[in-house]
């Protein structure tokens, strides 16, 4: 086998313009493939993390709308100790979401109050990275708006305000911070407090509105649900998940997904079919040299191992200068692709293993294109070949 490989590399180095032509279609080819496959795979995650990162991906609540859940916590205890999926599931908080009305000067505003056990709900909103001002309610005659609406109503940190219910129970609650949340629709018709202040305004007891959940692959949130209703069993209650919310931004995603797979498909087999002309031609301008090299005693099989040599080896520095091209095009464009504040407008995340799987691709691609040419030099008549020149 050393004999085949020596003269693969021969060769490589005899015609080296062909052979840097090979290698600069499989560069560019690996390159855009990994640039594409980068680029959707970060703007997938940055889509999924803005809109659903901060919130819940599974939610247990009550069938009859406007009902509480009662039992909570026997709810979340059943959830998280279940070791069917509970490894799946990160996160687990009680909520309470109540509508209010607040009273300043001669204006009334409506919001939703969102009532929330803040060690347990933290990791899912993280409510301290998106305070602008204040702190968190810590008692229950606290609440914290956002940006847009202490905007609006002209209100601030330390100020009292009158709420009052569809019930017109009346609470004064002072406003202990306010959020952003980087979302207009929140940061205009939100409100949060603890979970007792808002299950106290909206007549809760000890009920809440919903158990809400987040999970470590949230593709499987449907899936897990699913489970968890099974498990739970309960004919009062239903589970929801984000995939069934958003079905729209899921088919998004979906298409995004198969036209970056289209657009790989298509490079490597331009790649394959570049690669298998030139080394075709490779065979032609060889031809004389391998009748010899037959004449001598080369096997049909050392022949062909010839090209399948070539193959891999400008395979290999083909991937090798690929990948490095195109990790080069994914931090070029996150550095210069910037919001107007100077953040990436998509957040770049390499994925190594989706890397190493795009060069074993374009090795195989080169490896299979260099079949064409390797039968190709095993028909060869040696006899024929040094007769005809």
């Amino acid at each position: 086998m050393s004999l085949p490989f020596k003269i693969a590399l021969r060769f490589i180095r005899y015609n080296r313009s062909q052979s840097i032509f090979i290698i600069l279609s499989i560069a560019i080819g690996i390159s855009v493939q990994i640039f594409i496959g980068l680029l959707i795979q970060s703007l997938q995650t940055s889509l999924v993390q803005t809109t659903i990162g901060n919130s819940s991906q599974i939610t247990v609540v009550s069938k009859l709308q406007g009902t509480p859940v009662s039992s909570w916590d026997g709810i979340i205890q059943k959830i998280s100790s279940d070791p069917a999926y509970n490894k799946d599931i990160k996160y687990v908080s009680p909520s309470v979401d109540t509508p209010i009305f607040i009273s300043e000067g001669s204006a009334i505003n409506s919001l939703l109050l969102r009532g929330f056990d803040f060690k347990a709900s933290d990791p899912i909103y993280h409510f301290n990275s998106h305070i602008i001002e204040g702190t968190l309610p810590t008692n229950d005659n606290e609440i914290m708006i956002g940006k847009q609406f202490a905007k609006d109503a002209n209100l601030s940190v330390g100020k009292t305000v009158t709420v009052f219910t569809a019930k017109r129970q009346l609470k004064i609650l002072k406003i202990s911070g306010i959020f952003d949340f980087n979302v207009s629709a929140i940061n205009s018709s939100w409100a949060i407090s603890n979970l007792q202040t808002a299950q106290n305004i909206g007549g809760f007891g000890n009920n809440v509105s919903s158990i809400e959940m987040q999970v470590v692959n949230v593709f499987d949130a449907k899936k897990i649900s699913e489970e968890i209703g099974q498990t739970l069993n309960n004919p009062s209650i239903k589970v929801e998940n984000w995939e069934d919310q958003n079905a729209d931004l899921l088919t998004g995603l979906q298409g995004q997904s198969i036209s970056s797979i289209m657009i790989q498909v298509f490079v490597i087999v331009a790649v394959t079919l570049a690669i298998a002309s030139v080394l075709a031609i490779t065979v032609l301008q060889k031809s004389k040299e391998i009748g010899i090299l037959k004449a001598m005693g080369l096997t049909d099989g050392k022949t062909g191992l010839v090209f399948l040599f070539q193959g891999l080896i400008l395979g290999i520095i083909g991937a090798l200068a690929g990948a490095g091209l195109g990790l080069g095009l994914s931090f070029m464009f996150a550095k210069f692709a910037v919001n107007s504040n100077g953040t990436p407008v998509v957040p770049l995340e390499i994925n190594y293993f989706f890397i190493l799987i795009s060069m074993i691709i374009a090795i195989t691609a080169s490896v299979v294109a260099s079949v064409i040419p390797a039968r190709s030099s095993i028909r060869l008549d040696p006899i024929e070949v040094i007769r005809n020149g």
